[in-house]
């Protein structure tokens, strides 16, 4: 991670940093290396399809935590317009590692909550690595109830670890955070749209999942728990992580296999770091048609349907 770049992308990292180099060689010296550039591109093209296309569960776990993948505050940039930031959660503090406030999408306003993570570590230090304390949560459902209040649509996007587990979260009630959340958003009177942008940890990711609609990103994943932590449940080793990462099933296509999501997003080839607009574009799209099909429903169905939806998923546990 350190070169911004995962163990299975090498390959296409050496070619494209070949093509690069050929590109500079010919505009500086004048060379003419059309041909070989042309015939380059290719190869990094039939590359790229191949890798990413036999992508493992636990490849598409590193891609789901990549350091350039784009987090909440690109996709609030790239989609929405006067977004204004509410901090606090009226309680205790205001927690970095969780972004709400309102916004306009498609000249409409939105509440818009989501996992901030950092780009290098004193970001990632300032944001507690994408992981809330209580007051994160106790922030967002302050700014879910206000969406409520002025019937605003609330989306919300996942990218963390979990929620923090330190000792200082525990005092001040996370279990008891997470838990009002699962309830309040159970019967929060607007639509709900959560986004599965990045990696969806546990408990942390579910106090702002529980939505009328769940798209997830392509390479993106969702679980219970991490693969490292299971592998050291299991196991008694993190050695095991990406046969953990398989028997989760967390990847978007298997999530989508067992009902638990509703639409997969397609992603850039390559990751939705290597093409912010393409990506953003990609998720408007369907943000559009799902927020335009929960507005025709009347507020008391929308609530049923969304309790009917989670209740519905017990199942699972007879057939898994």
């Amino acid at each position: 991670m350190t070169n911004n770049y995962l163990d299975f992308e090498k390959p296409i990292i050496e070619l494209e940093t070949r093509l690069e180099e050929m590109k500079q060689i010919s505009s500086r010296d004048g060379a003419d290396f059309t041909d070989e550039i042309r015939r380059l591109q290719k190869k990094i093209e039939q590359l790229h399809k191949h890798v990413y296309s036999n992508l493992t569960p636990w490849q598409r776990t590193q891609l789901a935590r990549h350091a350039k993948r784009p987090y909440v505050q690109d996709y609030i940039s790239l989609l929405m317009e006067d977004f204004f930031e509410l901090h606090g959660d009226r309680l205790f503090g205001d927690d970095p590692s969780m972004v709400s406030g309102v916004a306009h999408f498609q000249q409409k306003p939105v509440a818009v909550i989501g996992h901030q993570k950092g780009r290098n570590t004193r970001e990632n230090i300032e944001r507690n690595f994408g992981m809330p304390n209580p007051e994160g949560y106790r922030k967002a459902l302050r700014i879910m109830k206000l969406a409520e209040k002025f019937r605003m649509p609330v989306i919300t996007f996942i990218d963390t670890p979990g929620a923090y587990p330190g000792m200082g979260a525990e005092e001040r009630g996370q279990a008891e955070a997470i838990a009002r959340n699962l309830f309040e958003m159970s019967r929060l009177k607007t639509p709900i749209v959560v986004v599965v942008s990045g990696e969806g940890g546990s408990g942390g990711a579910l106090a702002i999942g529980v939505g009328d609609r769940i798209l997830i990103l392509e390479n993106a994943v969702y679980s219970v728990i991490s693969p490292e932590s299971c592998s050291s449940i299991l196991w008694k080793e993190t050695s095991k992580a990406e046969e953990a990462a398989k028997a989760l099933k967390m990847t978007a296509e298997d999530l989508k296999k067992l009902g638990l999501v509703d639409r997969v997003i397609p992603e850039p080839l390559g990751g939705a770091h290597r093409d912010y607009e393409k990506m953003a574009e990609n998720l408007r799209s369907a943000l559009v048609e799902v927020l335009d099909e929960l507005k025709k429903m009347p507020i008391p169905e929308l609530v049923q349907s969304r309790f009917i939806r989670y209740r519905s998923i017990w199942p699972f546990n007879e057939k898994l």
